[in-house]
């Protein structure tokens, strides 16, 4: 049993990354020569300047990166408005709202079809900014705290960088996202408060004045930025772990469909667990929205560097180059 347990431990993306190093190394070593992987690398920056629209880390790089942050979180935020609206009555009236199919069931004989579509306004504006601030921050913190860390440590504690980026821009993000989503919970939970974007607006800084938009900003970042952090840096391992153990031939050599493909499945593993409304919402969300900002940065033709993979100086210095 601990011999089937040990390879499994090694693969872990927490292990101590020294020792996967090594590992990793060891495993590269005899499948090509030492140079491949520049041969690779150089030949990618060589087309960069034909295929791409912008330079890695450029204004317009983020720029676009935000756009794809707004139709990712956006688009699919708004789709599941319906299994969204009877989750939160279901949280704040179990008595009335049982299970999901009869929260349906009730807010459809009371309020009709349409009735299910309460909060798409917020929620729309809401996760718009929030994926603006998510996607574009975090590529924008990847790249700044991995020059900080310098190619060696960026390359060696790579998870750790993955979960700083990730944090540091989902923090900006909630701030963003916390009036729309002061203003959603109130239209779906609070019955007679207000039917619309506009009625809730002018109400609630009537009422309590600017905190009512923000009073709700701390526990969102209890509840998002920990699973931001899991989101990105699981996403981004597991395409790793894809492109390494997997799919049967480099990035490089994938057509754009099967990229997108390996982005569908990375953005699903390892979010299939909790709830049956979770299992559905938070499952396909995510697997959506990795995909669909996949998709932007393909269409406007944006760089999307591959794996990283060990630095030739890390080889030389664990001694797994001649």
């Amino acid at each position: 049993m601990f011999s089937s347990i040990a390879p499994l431990a090694r693969h872990n993306p927490f292990y101590a990354p020294h020792f996967q190093l090594v590992q990793d190394g060891v495993r590269k070593r005899p499948a090509e020569p030492a140079e491949a992987p520049a041969v690779r690398r150089g030949l990618a920056a060589a087309s960069a300047d034909e295929e791409y629209s912008c330079e890695y880390g450029s204004l317009k790089f983020y720029a676009l990166c935000g756009v794809g942050g707004v139709l990712s979180c956006g688009l699919t935020h708004t789709g599941v408005v319906p299994l969204d609206l009877v989750k939160c009555r279901m949280q704040v009236d179990p008595q009335k709202y049982k299970s999901i199919f009869n929260g349906f069931s009730v807010t459809i004989n009371e309020d009709g079809v349409r009735g299910l579509a309460k909060g798409w306004a917020p929620t729309f504006i809401g996760y718009s900014m929030q994926g603006l601030c998510k996607f574009g921050f975090y590529e924008v913190f990847k790249i700044l705290y991995g020059n900080m860390l310098g190619e060696e440590n960026a390359y060696l504690w790579r998870t750790s960088l993955y979960l700083a980026a990730s944090a540091s821009a989902e923090f900006f993000a909630d701030i963003a996202l916390a009036p729309m989503e002061a203003a959603k919970v109130r239209i779906q939970t609070q019955p007679g408060y207000a039917n619309t974007l506009r009625q809730a607006l002018p109400k609630m800084f009537a009422e309590e004045g600017i905190w009512a938009f923000y009073k709700g900003v701390a526990p969102l970042w209890m509840r998002q930025i920990p699973y931001t952090m899991m989101k990105f840096a699981c996403f981004e391992r597991t395409v790793e772990a894809l492109y390494k153990y997997v799919v049967p031939k480099p990035r490089s050599e994938c057509t754009k469909g099967e990229q997108l493909v390996v982005t569908f499945v990375a953005g699903y593993i390892g979010v299939w667990k909790g709830l049956f409304a979770r299992i559905i919402m938070i499952g396909t969300l995510t697997a959506l929205q990795w995909f669909i900002y996949d998709s932007v940065k393909v269409y406007f033709r944006l760089p999307r560097p591959p794996p990283p993979e060990m630095p030739e100086s890390l080889k030389k210095k664990l001694g797994l180059t001649e």
